[in-house]
């Protein structure tokens, strides 16, 4: 056995926090996220450093604050070549690191992203499932050697079949990598499209869940109002009821009906049981290959999703629950505490740290992500790990004018301000956890936002870039 674990790190795209059945939600079976939840520790309020996929993903792969490392949004050139990302870190300390399926730290507009110094020896990589790109797509080279083509699968409002999808094929490379002969530890990212747009699951999940049994998305009549006084601020969807969202119908797009609600849950729930029955497989795999006992599962995601809520849907410039809070499980059979779950405050860039420690590396000094280790082996208080939490938005979507603002949560309050637009938002979590009653202009909250304004104001300039290490006096 080595004396470093392996690492098995599992990454969906877009799925919110409130999607697994062990953690009390009844709408969608999980048995083998459940699993992970039973046997490790589940980190209840983790949110995530921005809500769009490069700033975040850049983000807890260093280690540090989208602004700091200057990735603040989609579509950019390249990538910094420092800091490093966690996996070149484990490489050159003797990890066998892989990628398997989303990277998304520089553009993939009509081209394969560049790749930095990333220390992925394996290398099997795919964006959106689509076919796009030339060469150099692993998923859709995938689909063409197995007899299908993705660019006709994709158009079917039936769904990618389950033995074409992107979910299958990142479990089967997955297996690949993990059953590969090699004499030291192993890093698998994993990085599953689903549960994002266009909520387009196999036809046999969609089967699996009826509208009529959804919840329906968190929505009252003056969200409407609230989000027409934030319509300069960029966001990929305009408000509307839940009974006709800013997108089109999946099971119908050739009409353009705007979708309900209550529908695209269901499709988000099948993607989140296909995801479930994959991670399955995965760990199935592990277990045979006898290396379940020196593999630490992470299972997480890199921001959330509206699905309807306050009548908007897919992620832009906000910062509710839904959208910012999201997974984060860590499960180490014999190491980490079991069937454990903190509700303390963490930020996903506290990943890296933990596993720079896990692999016996010292986290850099500058890194801006706390490790949870001690949490996990239980030498840590498991209900406090920081006293706030931070989210950013730079400029993120490919829009006209570009909107920032910078969210601020603490045990009770979070605070969103919209730089440039006098506008704002401020909720009592524990009084309104749906986030309904706006106390921006209430005049007797002005003193608590006076307070958490200061507070997001100091932790903003705290995390941002110094520049160069100090190396002499002057």
């Amino acid at each position: 056995m080595n004396s470093r674990p392996n690492i098995l790190w599992i990454c969906t795209d877009q799925q919110r926090y409130d999607t697994i059945g062990a953690l009390g939600y009844h709408h969608v079976d999980t048995p083998h996220i459940d699993g992970l939840v039973s046997e490790g520790v589940t980190f209840t309020r983790a949110y995530c450093q921005s809500p769009i996929c490069t700033p975040s993903r850049g983000s807890f792969l260093t280690g540090m604050y989208p602004s700091a490392i200057h990735v603040t949004g989609n579509g950019n050139d390249a990538f910094p070549s420092t800091p490093s990302l966690v996996s070149k870190r484990l490489s050159d300390a003797g990890y066998d690191c892989g990628l398997i399926g989303k990277l998304h730290l520089a553009s993939a507009y009509g081209r394969i992203e560049p790749r930095v110094d990333d220390g992925y020896r394996y290398w099997e990589y795919s964006h959106a499932p689509r076919d796009d790109w030339p060469v150099g797509h692993g998923y859709a080279d995938w689909v063409r050697q197995q007899g299908g083509e993705l660019g006709e699968l994709t158009g079917d409002p039936k769904g990618v079949p389950a033995e074409f999808h992107q979910t299958t094929w990142c479990a089967e490379k997955t297996i690949e990598f993990m059953q590969e002969e090699r004499e030291g530890p192993w890093m698998a990212c994993v990085n599953i499209y689903d549960p994002h747009p266009p909520f387009n699951p196999p036809q046999r999940y969609r089967d699996l869940f009826d509208p009529a049994d959804m919840p329906g998305p968190l929505f009252r009549q003056s969200d409407i109002e609230q989000q027409e006084k934030l319509a300069g601020v960029d966001f990929q969807s305009s408000a509307r009821s839940p009974d006709a969202l800013d997108i089109r119908d999946p099971l119908q797009p050739e009409r353009g009906r705007a979708a309900d609600g209550r529908v695209l849950q269901a499709a988000y729930c099948a993607m989140i049981k296909q995801i479930d029955d994959q991670v399955g497989r995965m760990l199935a795999a592990l277990e045979a290959s006898g290396q379940r006992e020196n593999t630490v599962v992470i299972f997480t995601s890199d921001h959330g999703e509206m699905l309807g809520d306050h009548g908007l849907i897919q992620k832009g410039c906000r910062f509710y629950e839904g959208l910012v809070r999201v997974p984060l499980i860590f499960s180490w059979p014999g190491h980490f505490a079991k069937d454990v779950r903190s509700d303390a405050l963490v930020e996903l860039l506290d990943k890296t740290p933990t596993i720079l420690e896990l692999a016996g590396l010292e986290p850099p000094e500058r890194m801006q992500g706390r490790s949870l280790l001690p949490m996990l082996r239980g030498k840590a208080p498991l209900d406090r790990h920081r006293d706030f939490v931070r989210c950013e938005y730079y400029d993120a979507l490919d829009e006209p004018d570009g909107s920032f603002a910078t969210m601020y949560r603490d045990q009770r309050y979070k605070l969103v301000v919209y730089h440039g637009h006098d506008l704002g938002e401020l909720y009592d979590l524990e009084e309104d956890p749906e986030e309904f009653e706006n106390m921006w202009d209430e005049p007797e909250a002005q003193p608590v936002k006076l307070k958490i304004m200061q507070q997001s104001f100091d932790a903003s300039m705290l995390a941002m870039d110094r520049g160069s290490p100090r190396v002499g006096p002057m």
